[in-house]
């Protein structure tokens, strides 16, 4: 008779199931690797990991497991899957668990277990991919709130690519779809294709920095430049750090800086002098752009803008979009 009732009740859930409406689909995929319930064994510090895109530096990453705790990481994206959690994992180590979250949709940017998971994460780590859907799915939302807040508890963030993109106080959004080029934003930094974000994460002494990646690679120094110009507009103090593939600025606590790179790059400094007109359609014309290069011996105190021992330091200028004067840069060291 049980097996009998037990046939009936199982019948009669797969016919409500079979008969009930169409679920909306998932915001977000989760991922998770390790032991989410052990106790963190050391303590976090504020710390910040700024990467250029590509494979990481293995060393910079151990720094940033260190800083938080060797404990527990999340891994934000709106592209992909649980891989990075895997090599995090398995091939850097030193952590107790990664939990990686997909998002997918602005919903799950409200979503109590994501918001659960970002308040109790050791470190988080924000993917490459499309900023656009960064600020789409995060900007003005609780997860924004909640990455602002994990820096003040002093725990450690990093971001790679994309995930770097949106840290500066001004973000390039690549709200327009595509991803603007160094002579299309420098023949019309006012126009519509230089589309920076404002009042979106707040992170420690970046409120007057624009970031950008995959930068000597992709050739970026002048549309870095360009970003620099449009912030200025609003911001006197505006200033660029863009940082090369297959590298990592890893900025301490107190605001200092060392480069780890696979490669021989460079993290690179762009502090112009002044405020440049723009008008829309019209080639920006700007002189005395000092650019500065970071290496591995450099030392770069974020809070003052000093670079000390600095990799290379030339002064730059751009006349009617076209760059002139680029640094001369010293040929790529050994890898790291």
């Amino acid at each position: 008779m049980k097996t009998l009732w037990g046939l009936v009740v199982a019948i009669f859930a797969w016919s409500w199931a079979a008969a009930a409406p169409a679920q909306n689909p998932p915001a977000y995929a989760y991922y998770e690797i390790g032991d989410v319930a052990a106790p963190t064994p050391a303590p976090t510090r504020q710390a910040m990991m700024l990467m250029g895109g590509g494979e990481w530096p293995r060393d910079a990453f151990r720094w940033f497991t260190a800083r938080a705790g060797h404990g527990h990481l999340v891994v934000l994206r709106a592209s992909g899957a649980g891989d990075a959690g895997e090599e995090i994992y398995r091939d850097i180590g030193g952590v107790l668990s990664v939990q990686t979250i997909v998002f997918s949709d602005r919903a799950a940017a409200s979503d109590p277990r994501v918001l659960d998971i970002l308040r109790k994460a050791d470190g988080i780590f924000l993917a490459g991919g499309d900023q656009a859907n960064y600020v789409r799915f995060w900007k003005d939302t609780p997860v924004a709130e909640l990455l602002n807040a994990h820096v003040r508890k002093g725990r450690p963030i990093a971001g790679t690519s994309a995930g770097l993109a949106i840290l500066g106080g001004t973000a390039y959004g690549a709200m327009d779809g595509g991803s603007v080029d160094s002579p299309t934003a420098l023949a019309d930094p006012a126009g519509p294709a230089v589309t920076l974000v404002t009042d979106f994460l707040h992170m420690p002494r970046l409120a007057h920095v624009v970031t950008d990646t995959h930068f000597a690679a992709r050739d970026r120094l002048g549309r870095l430049i360009a970003f620099v110009a449009a912030a200025r507009q609003r911001d006197s103090r505006a200033v660029g750090i863009g940082v090369d593939e297959e590298s990592a600025l890893c900025v301490e606590a107190d605001g200092t800086a060392r480069l780890h790179t696979r490669n021989g790059g460079f993290a690179w400094l762009v502090e112009p002098s002044g405020k440049p007109k723009l008008r829309p359609g019209a080639a920006l014309d700007w002189r005395a752009i000092r650019v500065t290069g970071i290496g591995t011996t450099s030392r770069f105190d974020l809070d003052r803008l000093r670079v000390g021992n600095a990799a290379f330091s030339w002064v730059a200028r751009v006349e009617k979009g076209q760059l002139l004067g680029a640094p001369v840069v010293p040929p790529k060291a050994a890898v790291q």
